[in-house]
């Protein structure tokens, strides 16, 4: 009878040998941290492994040139990283989120897969790291403590280029086109969910559309904070064991190589000791989350109905429904978008609370504040164009529930305010709610006014225009990001899908880096 095959090798680490299975391209290190770590199940996003592949690569290429490391262990590496970041080796990225909290479980995973593949090529074996060793060889001149946090910034600084900020331009345009159709129509403004004087439609979708112009300018600042990058610091800020060239020229390649404008920190150890960039990002992302939820939301009641809401406005359908009620259709794309911004507003305490942890020289909750904030980039990005495309282009106006609603309502007293005084208009107010008739037929009853003169005071468009006529559209303005720090768009780059990207001007900041 054969010997059943073995499912794992042996390898030995600083702390004694360890079972590691036989498939894996990861070592012993990390397979310590997948039996400490049996946590949630949760996995990093593509974005930190290519941002740590990239960096991997740099260095790489970087310690070749600095005649630091040997051209042919570096070529191995450089050509494994480039496999990391296109993604080959995502299987092996094993470790949960919930684990040491400087990353450096993760920061080994990526420096033994790298380490096991390049002896591979090399004409090694796995588990032995020779030629190529993890930490020798694959981490030369960096630490998990400047390594993890540059990649969180290179990852978000990408992902708000490529995904969010294009999802929030999308969605400005589409509201600033309903905000021009919809400028002819008048509709009964609301406060406190009560009635109040008219308003135009376009006038309250040129708000949204604000806001959202304002979110996107929310984001300059967030993308030039992280911009900085810790490299060079190594374990404490100070830079041992690592050449005094090492993270100006890893900066430039990175540069090169995703079409961004990193930069080495003006200061080492707020970089490592704090995340105070990834709180601001979060920051901005939350407050971008609440302005949706408002949008999000007047539309769905603007929407409501169709009989026996407002409905002054209609939403595309999209799908039914109710399980029980037959042709019901609900503003269900809105919704989506709520409970993506509900769970951003949620993921920015975890990262607040992260970044208070910076004790002395380490913050000590980076992996949940890279998950969380890669998270709640990912989502905004995909509701936010999905909100564009599904919900917003097909808005369409209801003119005559508009009119309607504004004949009904009772704050067109406020018309007559000038004429009769508030106390009087207050009580021409109150009539009409006991009669159940509208501001119009009390006045005309009480003889107050002449027809013509009351039509003209009660004219709705001399309540918002003052001469009746339409409020000029205000121009759009919106200028491209600046091309400071990290605020430019990325070009196509094949080892990060679908990523564009345009080259940038000058460095913010005091030290600039060529790229």
């Amino acid at each position: 009878m054969a010997a059943p095959s073995r499912r794992y090798r042996v390898e030995k680490d600083s702390m004694g040998m360890v079972k590691v299975p036989i498939q894996a391209n990861y070592g012993a290190q990390t397979q310590r941290a997948v039996e400490n770590f049996p946590i949630s199940g949760l996995r990093f996003q593509r974005e930190l492994i290519y941002a740590l592949g990239l960096i991997k690569w740099a260095a790489a290429k970087t310690n070749a040139e600095l005649k630091l490391l040997d051209r042919t262990k570096a070529r191995a590496i450089q050509k494994v990283s480039e496999e990391v970041m296109a993604g080959r080796w995502d299987h092996d990225f094993v470790l949960d989120v919930y684990q040491t909290g400087s990353g450096t479980s993760t920061n080994m995973n990526v420096n033994e897969v790298i380490a096991n593949r390049a002896n591979v090529i090399l004409g090694g074996k796995k588990g032995v790291y020779r030629p190529v060793h993890p930490n020798d060889h694959v981490n030369l001149g960096q630490s998990s403590n400047d390594v993890f946090p540059s990649a969180i910034h290179i990852a978000c600084v990408i992902l708000l280029q490529q995904k969010l900020v294009p999802a929030l331009r999308r969605l400005h345009g589409a509201l600033k086109l309903k905000e021009k159709a919809f400028l002819p129509i008048l509709k009964i403004g609301r406060t406190h969910l009560q009635d109040a004087t008219p308003i135009r439609l376009g006038q309250e979708f040129g708000g949204y559309a604000c806001q959202v112009e304002r979110g996107i300018e929310r984001m300059c600042p967030a993308l030039t904070s992280l911009s900085e990058l810790a490299l060079g610091g190594t374990a404490v800020g100070t830079g041992i064991n690592t050449h005094p060239a090492f993270a100006g020229k890893v900066i430039a390649l990175v540069n090169r190589a995703t079409g961004c404008r990193f930069l080495e920190t003006s200061n080492h150890f707020e970089a490592q000791a704090a995340r105070d960039a990834c709180v601001e990002t979060s920051g901005a992302l939350k407050t971008v989350a609440v302005s949706l939820i408002k949008i999000a939301n007047d539309i769905r009641w603007l929407g409501s109905g169709p009989r026996c809401g407002i409905g002054e406005i209609r939403l595309p359908e999209t799908q039914p429904g109710s399980s029980i009620m037959p042709g019901k259709v609900n503003p269900v794309i809105p919704e989506s978008l709520i409970q993506v911004c509900a769970q951003v507003i949620g993921n920015d305490a975890a990262i607040t609370l992260g970044g208070v942890s910076g004790n002395f020289e380490l913050n000590v909750m980076m992996p949940v504040i890279a998950y969380n904030l890669i998270q709640s980039i990912h989502l905004l990005g995909n509701a936010v164009q999905n909100f564009a495309d599904r919900c917003v282009e097909g808005l369409e106006a209801d003119r005559e529930r508009c009119e309607e609603m504004i004949e009904k309502s009772l704050a067109l007293a406020t018309a007559l305010t000038p004429k009769l005084g508030y106390d009087e208009a207050a009580r021409i107010s109150k009539r009409a709610y006991n009669q159940r008739k509208t501001i119009r037929q009390v006045a005309l009853e009480e003889e107050r006014f002449s027809e013509e003169e009351l039509n003209r005071l009660l004219d709705p468009r001399s309540m918002i225009d003052g001469d009746g006529r339409a409020a000029p559209l205000t121009p759009l303005t919106l200028e491209p990001l600046p091309p400071t720090g990290g605020c430019v768009i990325i070009r196509k780059n094949p080892l990060f899908r679908g990523g564009r990207r345009r080259s940038g001007g000058r460095l913010a900041g005091k030290r600039r880096v060529k790229g």
